[in-house]
This record gives C-alpha cells, sequence and structure tokens, in this order.
C-alpha cells in the first residue's frame, strides 16, 4: 500500500467511474482542439497564398491566448450557476476562489479534496480544459472573420476578451443545468449561444469595422483582389472538423454511471441517438448544400452543406427524433445562404463565420424550441424546488429570449470592444502591408507565385533573401 501521508485522502474521487468521466471528457476536448486545427485548414485553402503563415501563427496564438484567458476566472464564472443553485453563500466568489487559476481546486489533486466541497472534483479539472478547447474554437472563428487583413494585436486583445470573459458570461446565462435561462426553459446543446451565436455578431462588428479587402469590392491597381487558393486544403478542414465534432460533443452533457446519459441542460437523452442525430444532421445539410452548391455554381456552400446542416442542429442533437433532425438539417444550409446573400449585399467582407454561426445558429436556436417543445429540462439531480431535477420545460419562447439576451448582450459588447480597439490602437494592417502579404510583411517569407496581383506588379523580395 501507498504511504500517502497524513494528508487526508479521499478515494472516492479516484474510483474507476471517476476515470472513466475523465477519459470521457479528455475525448472530447482533444477532438475540440482538432476541430480548431480543421478551422484554420478551412481558412489556409480559402486565403490567397501570401498570407497562409501568418494566418496560421495568428490563429495558433489567438486560440492559446483565448483558452489562458478562460483559465483566470471564466472557469469560476460558468460554475457560479451550480454555485447558486447549491445555496453556497456569496457563491460568484466562492465561485471564481475555488476554480480561477489560482484557486483552491486547481492547487490540489483530486484525492486530496473533500468530496463533500468538491465533488467528481477531477472531472471537473478535465472538463476545464474542454472550455479552454471551447475558448480557442471561438477566436479561431473570430479570427478567420477578417483574415488577410486584421492586425495581431487587437485580435490577441478580442481573443483574450472573448475567451476570458464575454464566453464565460454567456456561457453562466444559457449553457448549464442550473444557468438562469436554462432553468427556466431555454435549451442549448453544443453551444449556439455562448459559441455561434456570440461569435457571429462579434464577426459581423468586427468585419464591418475592419473593412473589406482590397480588390474585393471594387477594382485596385495592385492586386486582383482575394481568392481562394487551394480549396483541396478547405475540404481537408471540412473532413476534420467533421471528424472531431461527433467525439466533441460527448462533452456537451453528463455521463451518470447506471443511469444514463443527459444533455447539459439535463435533458433526458442518449449517446446513440445522439450521435445518430450527428450524422443524420451531416447528411440532411450535405443534400441541401449542395443543391444550392450545384445551382450557383459555388463549392464552398457545397462544402459547408454538412457544416450548416450540424450547426442548425447543434442546439437540439440531445432531444429530436432522427427523421426531425434530418428536416432540421436540410434547411439549415438555405439559412446559411440567405445570410452569405445579405452579407454580400451589404458589402460586408465576410460570407463564412456569420452565415453559418449567427444566421445558422439563430435558427437552430429557435427551431429547437417548437421541435422539443414541452421537454423536461432544467435543474439538477438531488435538488428541489426552483433547481429541482427537471422541473421546467423547453418552449419557443424561451429560445426567443434566449437569442435576444445573447444577441443583445454581445452587440453591447463587441461594439464597445472592437470600436474601442479601432479608435486606439487600429485593426487593420496597412495598405502596403495588405498588398505585400501578410507573411513578406512580418515573416520576411519568400514570395509565392504571382497570382492575385495586377499585371506589371512586381512583388517585393524578402531582405533576407537579398545577397
Amino acid at each position: 500500500m501507498f504511504l500517502l501521508g497524513a494528508v487526508p485522502f479521499f478515494k472516492e474521487q479516484v474510483s474507476v467511474d471517476v476515470l472513466a468521466l475523465d477519459i470521457f471528457y479528455t475525448l472530447a476536448t482533444v477532438c475540440l482542439f482538432l476541430l480548431v486545427t480543421g478551422i484554420g485548414l478551412i481558412d489556409a485553402g480559402l486565403v490567397r497564398r501570401k498570407n497562409v503563415l501568418d494566418g496560421w501563427i495568428q490563429k495558433i496564438l489567438a486560440s492559446l491566448i483565448a483558452g489562458i484567458s478562460f483559465m483566470f476566472v471564466g472557469y469560476g464564472i460558468w460554475n457560479w450557476q451550480y454555485f447558486q443553485a447549491f445555496g453556497v453563500h456569496n457563491s460568484l466568489g466562492e465561485a471564481i476562489k475555488a476554480w480561477w487559476l489560482g484557486g483552491t481546486n486547481f492547487m490540489h489533486f483530486a484525492q486530496r479534496l473533500d468530496p463533500a466541497a468538491s465533488p467528481e472534483a477531477d472531472v471537473f479539472q478535465v472538463f476545464a480544459v474542454f472550455f479552454v478547447a471551447y475558448a480557442a474554437v471561438i477566436a479561431v472563428l473570430l479570427h478567420g472573420a477578417v483574415i488577410e487583413r486584421i492586425k495581431a494585436a487587437p485580435m490577441y486583445i478580442i481573443s483574450a476578451v472573448a475567451g476570458g470573459i464575454a464566453m464565460p458570461l454567456l456561457a453562466y446565462l444559457t449553457w448549464g443545468s442550473t444557468s438562469p435561462l436554462t432553468n427556466r426553459g431555454l435549451h442549448d446543446y453544443m453551444g449556439a449561444f455562448s459559441l455561434y451565436i456570440f461569435v457571429g455578431v462579434w464577426a459581423l462588428i468586427l468585419a464591418w469595422r475592419v473593412g473589406p479587402r482590397h480588390g474585393h469590392l471594387k477594382p485596385h491597381a495592385m492586386t486582383s483582389g482575394p481568392a481562394p487558393h487551394n480549396l483541396g486544403l478547405t475540404a481537408a478542414g471540412v473532413g476534420l472538423v467533421l471528424f472531431a465534432v461527433p467525439f466533441l460533443a460527448l462533452g456537451c452533457g453528463f455521463f451518470f454511471p447506471g443511469i444514463g446519459y443527459f444533455g447539459i441542460s439535463m435533458t433526458e437523452s442518449g449517446w446513440g441517438i445522439a450521435l445518430v442525430n450527428i450524422f443524420v444532421a451531416y447528411s440532411g445539410g450535405a443534400i441541401g448544400g449542395a443543391i444550392i452548391g450545384y445551382w450557383k455554381k459555388n463549392p464552398v456552400m457545397a462544402l459547408f452543406g454538412p457544416v450548416a446542416g450540424y450547426i442548425g442542429g447543434s442546439t437540439s442533437i440531445d432531444v429530436v427524433h432522427p427523421w426531425e433532425m434530418l428536416l432540421i438539417s436540410f434547411f439549415a444550409p438555405f439559412i446559411v445562404f440567405i445570410g452569405y446573400t445579405v452579407m454580400k449585399r451589404i458589402g460586408i467582407d465576410e460570407i463564412k463565420v456569420v452565415p453559418l454561426a449567427l444566421f445558422g445558429g439563430t435558427y437552430g436556436a429557435i427551431i429547437s424550441g417548437f421541435v422539443a417543445w414541452h421537454t423536461k429540462t432544467g435543474g439538477y439531480p438531488g435538488l428541489t424546488g426552483k433547481y429541482g431535477f427537471q422541473h421546467a420545460e423547453i418552449t419557443p419562447w424561451w429560445q426567443f429570449a434566449g437569442v435576444g439576451t445573447t444577441i443583445g448582450l454581445s452587440a453591447i459588447s463587441g461594439l464597445i470592444l472592437i470600436v474601442g480597439l479601432e479608435k486606439t490602437i487600429g485593426l487593420r494592417v496597412s495598405e502596403k502591408a495588405e498588398i505585400d502579404g501578410l507573411d513578406a510583411t512580418y515573416w520576411q517569407s519568400p514570395p509565392p507565385p504571382l497570382d492575385d496581383v495586377a499585371p506589371g506588379w512586381v512583388e517585393p523580395k524578402p531582405e533576407w533573401t537579398t545577397p
């Protein structure tokens, strides 16, 4: 037997069931990071060759900045809802005290934490990293909305605020079984509110304030404008995203050994049906996207069809029947295409993140309120009263309330932050840097073939290649 000393040891914190849950959430977390890579590949194929390296560097750094920012107080903010539900005095302060980066529950191994105060501490420690990856996804999506023209410094500040403050507050309100809105009937499964709708609003504001790329909406003397340089990379990125989603969905719920799987809102579910719904959503979205793609001769809409289907169904994957998911996901690409068309009509150079996240996410959030109407939700096992297990019901009205709250808070915070950065340090790279290419400007990377410039223009030679 190991000699553990006089310090208390709680073996129930490291049981086989706890280890199984650790593996369960670790797999989901790894696949969230694969999602980050998949999004990076999508953007790497859609940009010009002269911006690929800088795009990857900004994405990697922004994602890690968002993740570590979340660890400071973000996890405590999200856990606030459970401290409230269990009647902890000064619930916000105690939640942050326990779960900030230097908090009690991150300063001790799980077996040294009293389960009466911190049940399943090891699982919650693993789940913190799931949220880190969640924040990383937000950063790479925001970067993708203004790729090829955003300066690094404001991008990193936006990522820090998004991952460390804005997302945790929205997740506290909308994602979790005892969150203020969920506990009244709001339903979300894979983060349509605190991830997709939030990102869509900030991406819209960011793309609006940064402006379109040179040559995109009107001719420019020095460039023929943005053009995808390798749609094969984009297709590979979509494939990686589709591979990762079923596994990361594991983390969007609770698994109680011997009882079953429940969605994050404590809706009764089953991992088997949830998995079926994910693949049905891919198929429905693929069919809808293919119709649009062939109709408009637009390969990007065809490639994004399965992603649009998944996002449209992301709110309700845990609670609807597969035939219902097929219908929801089939129409999702058409909603996304409306968003795509609106962005082009109003002259905003963002036809990827906003259509998918804001339009697709809002559609999924609202439609789930009708399809899953009266489904029991909210609360926590063992509690009674206003936090009693499944005491609430999903309704369309609370879905509308969640959409309105998320869009309103996201719009206010996004305008304050993004316009503030625009007026102080600036958002956009110089015209010369954009025309020369960000790889050459910031990293002295060898120039790519001249496939996106006006005739007669000679791209500058990087300093380090000069004899």
